[in-house]
């Protein structure tokens, strides 16, 4: 057996330490049923499109739909910046339309 008398004795230790934090009652059990989710996907909503070198309305709807026939309703959704479906410039922002 070890050599019992070597331990170190801490038992009239006392903390000087309080807490500073408020006195505020245990958290009740979280209640959920009230909460809705607003989650949505980018096909839902309107989603804001950067135009890159090469995009055309067609590939932007294979991209977007899965469906490069789609793209009439990209060009409809932004006759406000476009005149012609062939004439799209990199960099423009196009708005895609929620998925129909």
């Amino acid at each position: 057996m070890g050599n019992e008398s070597s331990k170190s004795d801490f038992s009239d230790v006392r903390g000087a330490m309080t807490s500073t934090a408020a006195d505020v009652p245990p958290a009740a059990k979280a209640d959920f049923n009230d909460v809705q989710s607003h989650v949505g996907s980018t096909v839902d909503e309107t989603t804001i499109y950067t135009v890159a070198t090469g995009d055309n309305l067609s590939a932007i709807a294979k991209h977007f739909y899965g469906n490069a026939n789609a793209w009439k309703a990209i060009f409809d959704t932004n006759r406000d910046r476009l005149s012609d479906p062939d004439k799209i410039k990199p960099g423009q922002m196009l708005k895609i339309p929620a998925k129909s």
